[in-house]
């Protein structure tokens, strides 16, 4: 018996001991369980990058954050020019709502590390997504991180280590698979680790790690290093104050880092926004191992044809933008009125300056505003959005929660996006509110300095300070009351290029300098 067959075997006992397990027993029907030769993906020929594209998170499934929405689009936008394949943990969700899916391969178990089956799917547009099956991590109600009362798992080192050692152990052709990538395309903390499993295994796969939100690094105990199958003298390269940050071992160890703008790969450098690794990073940016391209937004937003919108309009004729803002103003209950609309679509969190738009809300409200609220996140900011709502109906309503119908009919029909997040990496939500017609004004940090222009396409203040979104708001005041002006600046920002293409091409020529590094 070949190792090969040998290896088939075991791949197949073990996929039939998790099917029979009472969280999978249900979907039993839907998972082949032998292990067939080879995984009969469409070899791609003449694209010379195989990447695997390892992520917490894709909208596909299940969504918590922007990371979703990159997930499901920048796949799809390097697919014709890269064989792009996506692992993915076996969520609940991801199992529910994937089509048919084959068993291909296994991971062992390291450390306290449990094993795990690699199954194989394909989207409805021809995308291949791997499936990490491990009900005993991943099959919870709750978001990828945290449970349905909003607290991390208190297992998250394991669920993402397991996570991490799965990439490392396919990229090393170690899972049983007739597929081996030659670079991991790694996304934030919880796939980071990934980076160091690749090294101390002493493959040769290449690494390149996005950040997409530094101030989220995966923060654990040092006592779990021999859990997670990390030794003695690996810890350091993972030490911040005595924890074992995932995000800095990716940062170590990764042989290309980016960010999702240029403005904020050079932030993170300084103390003020590099969340403590600001000197690891301006070490990594002094290689030339650091840089930043700006994210995309997909296709689907386009305001003549979304199937969310009720009324469709185009740059050339933004009349259907009137018919949504009297859509948005009666599903929040606001009477008609011919001030400005003003929305924030946002987390409801710290970062993204909530408690400063609720400073400037009573001069907005005083200056013939209306504002529309939709989102969700921290307790004592949603209980001061509320609050707000109730000292001004008729002019500030909420919704907390998410609705993404309702998100995009706001950005469809209100005049004025408020975005003063105290950092912001990329943001996606001032991308789509411009393609809709929808002038953002934001704190210009971050991506917000990469996609906003003051006075063309939106509006930018300085300081993420109560005063300075308050003189930016005066501006668009006087901005909408001169109906040229105003017309002109949706023009330009409804034109600004916006789409995958260009941030694609920018990471084609990473995964190049990427993989040339290993060579």
């Amino acid at each position: 018996m070949s190792a090969r067959t040998r290896t088939r075997e075991v791949c197949a006992a073990k996929a039939e001991a998790l099917v029979k397990t009472d969280a999978l027993r249900a979907r039993r029907r839907r998972i082949t369980q032998t292990v067939v030769p080879g995984d009969h993906i469409e070899r791609a020929s003449g694209r010379d990058h195989r990447v695997l594209f390892v992520v917490s998170e894709m909208a596909d499934y299940i969504k918590a954050g922007g990371l979703g929405d990159v997930a499901a689009s920048l796949p799809r936008a390097l697919r014709d020019r890269a064989d792009m394949r996506v692992l993915i943990p076996g969520y609940r969700e991801v199992l529910e709502r994937t089509g048919p899916i084959r068993v291909i391969g296994q991971t062992p178990a390291h450390a306290a590390l449990p094993a795990c089956v690699i199954a194989h799917t394909v989207l409805d547009d021809g995308l291949p997504v791997y499936v990490l099956i491990c009900p005993e991590l991943y099959e919870r109600e709750g978001s990828p991180y945290v449970d349905a009362a909003g607290e991390p798992w208190a297992d998250n080192a394991v669920r993402f280590a397991t996570l991490s050692r799965a990439a490392a152990v396919i990229a090393a052709g170690e899972a049983g698979m007739d597929w081996t990538p030659g670079l991991l395309h790694l996304n934030d903390w919880p796939c980071a680790l990934a980076a160091a499993y690749v090294r101390w295994s002493g493959s040769k796969a290449s690494c390149l790690l996005t950040i997409h939100n530094l101030a989220y690094q995966g923060l654990f105990p040092a006592e779990l290093a021999a859990d997670l199958g990390i030794g003695e003298a690996q810890r350091e390269a993972l030490d911040f104050h005595g924890q074992l940050s995932f995000l800095r071992g990716g940062i170590v160890h990764a042989d290309q880092v980016n960010t999702v703008s240029v403005s904020y790969a050079a932030q993170i450098t300084a103390p003020a926004e590099g969340c403590g690794l600001d000197r690891l990073l301006s070490r990594r940016a002094a290689l030339g191992h650091l840089s930043g391209i700006v994210n995309g937004i997909d296709s689907s937003w386009d305001p003549r044809t979304d199937h969310h919108l009720p009324v469709h309009f185009s740059v050339q004729s933004c009349e259907g933008r009137d018919h949504n803002a009297r859509h948005v103003r009666r599903a929040f209950g606001l009477p008609e009125s011919r001030g400005p609309l003003f929305a924030v679509v946002s987390r409801l969190v710290h970062q993204k300056g909530l408690d400063l738009t609720c400073d400037v809300a009573p001069q907005i409200v005083a200056a013939g505003g209306q504002l529309v609220i939709i989102g969700g996140g921290e307790p004592q900011i949603e209980a001061q959005v509320r609050e707000l709502a109730r000292r001004y109906p008729g002019s500030v309503s909420a919704y907390i929660g998410f609705d993404e119908t309702l998100a995009r009919r706001m950005f469809a029909g209100a005049d004025f996006l408020l975005m003063p997040s105290r950092f912001e990496p990329c943001g996606l939500s001032q991308m789509y509110a411009q393609r809709f017609g929808c002038l953002p004004i934001a704190h210009a940090t971050g991506g917000l300095i990469d996609t906003v222009d003051d006075g063309v396409t939106g509006f930018l203040f300085n300081a993420a300070e109560a005063d300075a979104l308050r003189r930016c708001v005066q501006r668009a005041f006087r901005t909408f009351r001169q109906s040229g002006l105003m017309a002109a600046m949706r023009r330009a920002a409804m034109l600004r290029p916006s789409g995958w293409d260009i941030a694609g091409t920018h990471y084609l020529d990473l995964y190049q300098r990427t993989t040339e590094a290993r060579a």
